[in-house]
């Protein structure tokens, strides 16, 4: 069983070196390589130039995922980022508002080999959640929390539970990566804690960043706890030595153990093994 972790997702402005540089050294799962909201008007060009070059060579910033996310197709760049797309080494390509499947059509017609991503940050586009997931080259959703929040009108976060768990189960029925959206005040280490702690618990993959500062929490809180992993082991342990007498079901610490939670043990303990060897990669 083999997992890769997504606990922290980096936003990375395109148009800018010294950033570029700087992450290849930061403990992060995913980067993305932002083409769109992070990048002037002024610079969009530069910085796909600036980001082709980044990216060239095959262990560039590896073991991290990179993931670009480029302009939409009614902007004056969206197109070209597409087509350039082919000369980056990158592993997906985040598309930016997604409202339905068609409109995921119509970047696959430009990048019909490339895993992409879908940005879940318009009403259209949750409500159309489960479709765009199961789209055949859709490989990951990425909330949008703040554009969506704009055009929901709200100020609550609260307010956006329906649309991340509705992202969540889409996510999940078709099998592919689900990231949570930003946390603006990333000067405030508690209140990022509590909304990446809330965001693991809705069952998310992890949290997409906006400052360096905030990637060791994030890492922490979508990382099994060690009290998880030894529950796992023992689980593992007594529904063996179950079988072993003939039986379908064991208990530990007073609890039913099934298959079901055996199964979700081993995707445990196998997620632990893939954060490991990647933190000494």
């Amino acid at each position: 069983m083999h997992y890769r972790p997504y606990r922290s997702a980096l936003y990375i402005p395109g148009s800018k070196p010294r950033a570029l540089e700087k992450a290849r050294d930061l403990p992060v799962d995913v980067i993305l390589f932002d083409l769109e909201d992070a990048v002037t008007p002024d610079a969009k060009i530069d910085a796909r130039v600036t980001l082709t070059t980044a990216l060239a060579g095959e262990d560039s910033y590896a073991p991290r995922m990179r993931v670009v996310r480029i302009n939409g197709l009614d902007t004056a760049w969206g197109a070209d980022d597409a087509k350039a797309i082919s000369a980056m080494n990158c592993d997906a390509v985040l598309l930016p508002k997604v409202a339905s499947p068609a409109h995921v059509d119509t970047f696959a017609n430009l990048m019909p080999d490339t895993p992409l991503w879908a940005m879940m940050e318009t009403p259209e586009g949750i409500l159309n959640a489960a479709s765009i997931a199961a789209h055949p080259q859709i490989a990951g959703l990425v909330m949008g929390t703040n554009d969506l929040a704009k055009d929901l009108t709200t100020r609550r976060r609260a307010a956006l539970t329906t649309a991340l768990q509705m992202s969540v189960l889409a996510a999940r029925a078709a099998g592919v990566v689900v990231l949570d959206g930003v946390y603006n005040a990333f000067k405030d280490e508690d209140g990022l804690r509590a909304e990446c702690q809330e965001g693991r618990d809705l069952g998310f993959d992890g949290k997409t960043l906006i400052h360096p500062a905030q990637v060791e929490i994030a890492n922490a809180a979508f990382a099994p706890t060690q009290a998880e992993l030894d529950l796992a082991r023992r689980q593992i342990d007594a529904f063996a030595q179950a079988e072993a007498a003939g039986q379908g079901v064991a208990v530990v610490d007073g609890r039913i153990v099934e298959n079901l939670h055996i199964q979700s043990a081993r995707a445990t303990l196998a997620k632990a093994a893939a954060i490991a060897t990647l933190e000494t990669s």
